[in-house]
């Protein structure tokens, strides 16, 4: 379990987070939804301890973020930011390979190797695997970086807006992969979405933020309401059910 207990963060006089309390249940798929500028990359961030915590305490498992060693911490959670370019001239190979420095330190093992090939049969990367990352698109990019992180073969995978300038088809077919691997491998994973119907349809639990706070925590079929859309977006679509799902209009 991931739980964030009193946390609070500041840039300047700026408010980013206010009081965050907050569990995430080990096992599937949390989506992260909110208006721009609700700190959903903020929370993501210090889980992760890519930014010091200035207030309140985040543990994972028996983990204490900022108190327990960094390669600790890496073998248990893996984190994907936004800002993840990667050298032009790797092969996907060589990308999805840089997942398991946590484990061998620059001595790749056999169990090593293992990992990135299941890596990469995993995101169906095997046809690209010897290809330069220059060389694919930019869907066959966000995959390849997706899956270095699924290497890293922790219990937590945190992805910030993996979905950014995918166009439909490798949206959707990324968000399946993810959520048959949480599935499938027991994998905890925490993905922040700026489309809901994406959270609606492959996440088991959705976080809504609003300006630093949680407004609402629960399984989509639960709290994607029209009055919650109203109150965290400022915007009023139409939500309809669908074969035990949600849907909201665009």
């Amino acid at each position: 379990m991931i739980k964030v207990s009193d946390v609070t963060y500041q840039i300047g006089t700026a408010n980013i987070l206010r009081r965050i309390n907050l569990e995430i249940a080990k096992g599937g798929v949390t989506a992260l939804i909110g208006p721009n500028g609700a700190g959903k990359s903020t929370l993501l961030s210090l889980i992760a301890r890519l930014i010091p915590l200035q207030e309140g305490q985040i543990t994972v498992d028996d983990l204490t973020v900022g108190a327990c060693p960094n390669d600790v911490l890496a073998r248990k959670l893996a984190i994907l930011p936004q800002a993840s370019d990667a050298a032009p001239l790797l092969t996907v190979r060589e990308l999805v390979g840089f997942g398991r420095y946590p484990y061998h330190r620059g001595r790749p093992t056999a169990k090593d190797h293992a990992k990135v090939a299941q890596a990469i049969e995993s995101f169906e990367l095997s046809q690209l695997a010897d290809r330069r990352l220059d060389t694919l698109s930019g869907g066959q990019r966000q995959r390849a970086q997706v899956a270095m992180t699924f290497a890293q073969d922790t219990d937590y995978i945190l992805l910030d807006e993996p979905l950014n300038n995918l166009d439909i088809a490798a949206s959707r077919s990324l968000m399946a992969v993810l959520q048959g691997l949480a599935r499938t491998h027991g994998r905890t994973i925490v993905i922040v979405l700026h489309d809901i119907n994406y959270a609606a349809a492959y996440a088991d639990h959705i976080v809504a933020m609003k300006d630093g706070c949680i407004a609402a925590t629960g399984a989509p079929t639960e709290i994607v309401t029209e009055g919650l859309l109203k109150d965290v977006f400022g915007t009023a679509p139409k939500v309809h059910r669908l074969n035990g799902k949600v849907v909201v209009e665009v």
